[in-house]
């Protein structure tokens, strides 16, 4: 009974009580709650006041079977019903050592129903801590002058300190009590006022620890010393599997030795499991497959698909078996997992036998058909005896004999694993079905009636059960889980994703045989009276050798773990613990980010610094993660010790954000004893997450050492003078090594004048007033605003009159001649040459710089592999021809030949073709101007560039067209992007195709033909004067040879054929045209087809031949070998149909067959 908590409903301890739609009406009672209707029979000879077979009747049988540890039952006497108070307690009674009582609402719990339950009795109703009580138990209300009346609920719960009482919020309607009749009788149920509450009670054996566990808070590690694995969406099969493997301690051990200390990478699969088993033997929690399920290369969609089980065991040991190979783990795989089963045929009366002996991993057993694995293995090495027409030819000498055929084991391994056929074609429904029959397998079996005579019976081949893993659900949804015994003795576990709870042996076996639904030897009905049948059923069985336990379950020590798996994992835990105190300390402590006179140096781009570059750049702000009690002076110390500089010569400045959207100091710290959050918020206020500062280094010191800053009011006479000196910063563009850096800062007087900057600057940058040629080294000066806003500045103008203010940016350069300073007015002429002769044109070059990264597109170039990819740093106003340059200068190709594609931000794969046109530029490839779900997922920083044939404008002139080119049959195909003239036709495409295929031309190979599909069926066969234009974008164009037999055919002796998977609306594969021909029996058709489709042997043989109505797809007509098809396929739209497995399938979510990579 799941409970519901209401703030509405007043009970002791937060009282969790039923929620409305579970109690009462039995009509809508859940199956775990039973309620007794009162009118039936069973109830209408029952008393009340007989104890013991009231006792019976509500406590029944229930599904877990735990054994009862004590029962009793108690009478409380109601009286003054009326008049009792909103709630009202019964008598404490005793059952099992525990106290208890009946809590009651005489008028209901806020419902118009009294409500009645089962409460903890421990005085002043606090229970111990560690109490826990499972109980099932039976609430009676009757009359005690009639006790033929009454009603009556029951239910079991698990009764801890949380949960101290449980019952029914709807017990009994109110209006049934005193108005209503109970019964024929005539008599109410409360009469005078009075009623008998019987409480029974039976406390239950908890023999696993979690009968009835609500599961909060539940600690798999604490309560069994296991931990599970997490779900990552559809991936419990994975977790049954890796737990079952990982409890295989022989399989674990030889896993750890597999040498991978050379190869730790996730994409190395045996270094990601042996991560994963570490992580189980020493994680306190559940632990995360992502990691394994990376390095088998899944992606999502496969995370979201379940696949086959014995599928991925296979695929899983073949992969470890191979990284095994040339360690001293090399041969225990085959020895833990790997058998010989011998398949024979053997002559009666000769002396004659044909055998083949083949190594097996699992065996898979029949379940339909069979009850137990004794008649599965029976079943399975039975013998057919070939006689008749079904004699079996025994070579020359004997020629056609009776004989015996059969497969024996000649030995099973030490771990056995068998695969239950529960999921199978179903003939009737055309579908695969779950087969739920009731099937038993034992604790322990003897395989030795499955040997052959010649096997090793040295030991006993009795196996005991390890593991079992089941399948939850039918064949389309369902959920997998494990019972698996860890150790030689003890107890069974359940493994249930992320949780690990201890199992019964009823569990564990009768629960997962499936069948019907049987409670203490009866069967479970239906409301309809059919058979429940159980959803859950084993899949998968796990045995091991009884005289192989202690090898096979060896303990796993931490020295057998690898050193560099056990370090590195626990670096990484360290790391992780770290990142964890850090979080919960992050409230401690204040990020801080200083800009010194170095990093201001090498920076390079506009502002005083970039604060999101990577902190190994040399322009970098210092980052600092200290106390938010720090003081500035202790700051100031972690500076100077980081610049070798002595902190006395530091002054901290807060930087600000202007409203031009620019970061520049505004104020120096006065207080350096103040704390750096006390700056943090009179500064910045609390919305700023770090501290911005600027680290001033004074050119001056005092006798003492301190600094001696320009800026500071001077203190004469008593009398303090305010000085009009403002800072500046000064930034060089070198125009000859094309780059802009910090040349430091300056105090100046705001009354000087703008040529007053020169002589500072000159001193500053230790440059002679005058070149060598005798002339005066003249400067261009710049203020910068913001980074698109870069004013030329006037000689003669005062820095006051040009509202230069502390903080300010001013830029300069040598200028190229001895032009007048008037001249810099002038605006500046952008040539689209490589080289800025002017810093204006160098910071509108940094605004809209784009570092790019390049890379061959890798199907569309001949030998993408001999391109490394590059990166360019571009202009974002460059055109496609000046990206194009660039980027064929770097290669030294042709520009004109080049077409980029634009990248898939999740994939990395190329997206689209970039088209060229006079109005794109590197802007508007790399971020469109519109937002689309066409476009909203493209990579902003890279392209993959193609090296065509022929130049883009010539390109225009084609239409490109994907080809299928079928060369063996329909087996291989091959897809070709061949370019063909717009006024073409689909002679030229056929010349273009076989250009680039390079093939045979049709003079000496033979003439090819061109045809369109969609949706996997043939279209219709294109005409060779067909023009191209009229091609779709929307149909598939599949190229062949013609067949020698269809040459000279006429077009009536052609049908359409495709291929499908069990409906005719599932279609694959590469459909075709088939010649039929007048009275061939189909099993000569067969072999014609058989040579048409390249598909030989078994696989051949798997597919079954159907002729299928075009326009209604009703039921596909199978061929047998005597039928001719010329005379079942009598319409125009009958198709030939291919009936077989989609080895290329998607399913559902698009993942394609399992692999691993």
């Amino acid at each position: 009974m799941n409970p519901a908590f209401s703030e509405s409903i007043d009970s002791p301890n937060d009282m969790l009580v039923d929620s409305d739609d579970l109690l009462v009406d039995p009509e809508n009672e859940k199956d775990d709650v039973a309620i007794i209707n009162p009118d039936s029979d069973a109830e209408s000879s029952l008393r009340a006041d007989n104890y013991e077979a009231m006792s019976d009747f509500v406590l029944p049988p229930l599904p877990e079977d735990p054994p009862a540890l004590a029962e009793g039952h108690h009478t409380w006497h109601i009286e003054q019903w009326r008049n009792a108070p909103r709630r009202e307690h019964g008598p404490v009674f005793e059952v099992g050592g525990f106290p208890w009582r009946v809590l009651m609402f005489p008028f209901g719990n806020n419902v118009d129903h009294t409500s009645f339950y089962l409460e903890q009795g421990f005085p002043d109703g606090e229970p111990p801590d560690d109490y826990v009580c499972c109980v099932q138990f039976g609430l009676v209300l009757w009359n005690p002058n009639a006790p033929e009346i009454f009603t009556h609920h029951t239910a079991h719960h698990r009764f801890t300190k949380e949960e101290g009482d449980w019952g029914f919020t709807k017990f009994v309607e109110l209006r049934k009590l005193w108005n209503t009749p109970w019964d024929s009788s005539g008599r109410l149920l409360v009469e005078d006022d009075a009623a008998n509450m019987t409480a029974y009670v039976r406390v239950v054996k908890d023999e696993t620890g979690v009968l009835w566990h609500n599961f909060q808070n539940y600690d798999s590690k604490k309560e069994t010393g296991y931990v599970g694995l997490k779900n990552q969406g559809a991936t419990c099969y994975l977790n049954s599997l890796i737990q079952s493997l990982y409890f295989t301690n022989a399989f674990r051990k030889a896993v750890y030795q597999i040498p991978t200390q050379d190869e730790e990478t996730l994409q190395n699969s045996a270094y990601a499991l042996q991560r994963l088993f570490y992580q189980l033997q020493t994680s306190n929690n559940a632990v995360g497959t992502n990691e394994l399920t990376k390095s088998f290369g899944w992606e999502t969609k496969h995370i979201f698909e379940q696949q086959d089980v014995q599928e991925l065991s296979r695929k899983l040991m073949e992969r470890m078996e191979e990284k095994m190979k040339g360690t001293d783990a090399e041969n225990v795989l085959p020895k833990l997992f790997c058998g010989k089963v011998r398949t024979y045929i053997s002559c009666i009366n000769v002396e004659y036998e044909s055998r083949r002996v083949e190594d097996f991993w699992d065996i898979q057993l029949n379940v339909s058909g069979n009850k137990t694995i004794e008649e599965s293995f029976k079943d399975y090495i039975q013998v057919e005896t070939m006689d008749g027409e079904n004699q079996y030819f025994a070579g020359d000498q004997f020629k056609l004999q009776d004989a015996r055929k059969g497969v024996v084991f000649e030995s099973f391994p030490e771990v056995l694993h068998l695969q239950l056929k529960r999921f199978q074609y179903d003939i009737d429904h055309d579908a695969m079905m779950k087969i739920n029959d009731r099937y038993e397998f034992p604790e322990t079996f003897d395989a030795t009636p499955y040997l052959c005579q010649e096997a090793d019976l040295t030991e006993p081949w009795v196996y005991q059960l390890h593991g079992v893993l089941v399948h939850s659900g039918d064949l389309n949804a369902g959920h997998y889980y494990a019972f698996i015994k860890p150790n030689k003795d003890g107890w069974f576990y359940k493994y249930d994703d992320d949780k690990v709870t201890k199992a019964t042996l009823r569990e564990v076996l009768e629960d997962n045989y499936g069948g019907e639904y049987i409670v203490n030897g009866q069967t479970q009905l239906s409301k309809n009276s059919t058979p429940i049948m159980r959803q859950n059923s084993a899949y998968m069985l796990v045995y091991i050798r009884q005289t192989r336990l202690e090898e096979v379950l060896l303990p796993v020590a931490k020295e057998d773990t690898p050193a560099h798996l056990q370090r590195r994992l626990d670096e990484e835990a360290a790391y992780r613990e770290a990142r964890r105190k850090e979080r919960e300390e992050q409230h401690l402590y204040l990020s801080v980010k200083v800009i010194t006179e170095d990093t201001y140096k090498a920076h390079g781009g506009t502002d005083i610094c970039n604060f999101d570059v990577s902190p190994e750049d040399s322009a970098a702000p210092k980052s600092y993660r200290l106390l938010r009690k720090s003081t500035i002076r202790d700051l100031a110390e972690k500076v100077g010790e980081d610049t070798n500089v002595d902190p006395r010569r530091l002054r901290l400045w807060c930087m600000v954000n202007r409203q031009n959207k620019t970061t520049r100091p505004d104020a120096p710290v006065s207080d350096s004893n103040m704390s750096i959050e006390e700056v943090h918020q009179r500064h910045l206020g609390t919305k700023a997450g770090e501290l911005r500062l600027w680290a001033e280094l004074a050119e001056d010191v005092n006798s003492e050492g301190e600094g001696i800053w320009p800026g500071q009011p001077v203190i004469s006479n008593g009398v303090i003078h305010k000085n009009d000196l403002i800072l500046l910063f000064l930034k060089w563009f070198d125009a000859d090594a094309q780059q802009l850096s910090g040349a430091g800062h300056i105090y100046i007087s705001r009354e000087k004048k703008v040529e007053d900057l020169v002589p500072v600057i000159l001193k500053k940058m230790g440059w002679p007033e005058r070149l060598p040629s005798g002339d005066k080294l003249q400067l261009r000066i710049f203020e910068e605003i913001k980074p698109n806003m870069i004013e030329p500045m006037k000689a003669k103008q005062s820095l006051k009159a040009a509202e230069i203010q502390d903080g300010d940016i001013i830029c300069f350069q040598k200028a190229p001649d001895t032009k007048s300073p008037e001249s810099d007015r002038e605006s500046p002429k952008n040539t689209h040459s490589d080289r800025v002769d002017d810093a204006r044109l160098f910071y509108d070059f940094l605004v809209h710089r784009r570092q790019v990264r390049f890379h061959a597109h890798p199907t569309r170039n001949a030998n993408p592999e001999e391109y490394d990819p590059f990166s360019l740093v571009l202009s974002a106003k460059h055109s496609y021809d000046q990206v194009a340059a660039k980027v064929g200068d770097k290669l030294g190709v042709d520009p004109t030949h080049l077409r980029f594609w634009t990248v898939n931000a999740t994939t990395g794969n190329a997206k689209a073709s970039v088209k060229r046109g006079p109005s794109q530029t590197l802007q508007t490839i790399l971020n469109p101007a519109y937002s689309t779900f066409s476009n909203n997922n493209q990579r902003a920083d890279a392209l993959y560039f193609e090296i065509l044939d022929i130049s883009l404008s010539e390109l225009d002139t084609k239409k490109s067209l994907k080809v299928i080119w079928l060369s063996e049959g329909i087996t291989k195909e091959d897809q070709y992007d061949v370019l063909v003239p717009k006024n073409g036709n689909v002679d030229d495409l056929i010349a273009a195709l076989i250009k680039k295929a390079q093939l045979e031309d049709e003079t000496t190979a033979g003439p090819i033909r061109v045809y369109e599909t969609h949706s996997n069926k043939l279209h219709k066969e294109l005409p060779r004067t067909y023009a191209v234009m009229s091609i779709t974008d929307y149909v598939q164009l599949i190229a062949e040879r013609i067949p020698e037999d269809d040459l000279n055919a006429a077009g009536t002796q052609f049908i359409p054929a495709f291929h499908f998977q069990n409906e005719p609306n599932k279609a694959h594969g590469i459909p075709f045209k088939f010649r039929i021909m007048e009275g061939e029996k189909f099993s000569d058709t067969k072999k014609r087809l058989e040579k048409r489709l390249g598909i030989k042997g078994k696989n051949f043989e798997k597919i079954k031949f159907a002729v299928v109505k075009r326009s209604s797809y009703s039921k596909p007509i199978y061929l047998s070998d005597d039928d001719v098809m010329w005379d079942v396929a009598t319409q125009d739209d009958d198709m030939l149909g291919l009936d077989h497995v989609d080895r290329t399938r998607v399913i559902r979510n698009g993942a394609g067959d399992l692999f691993l990579r």
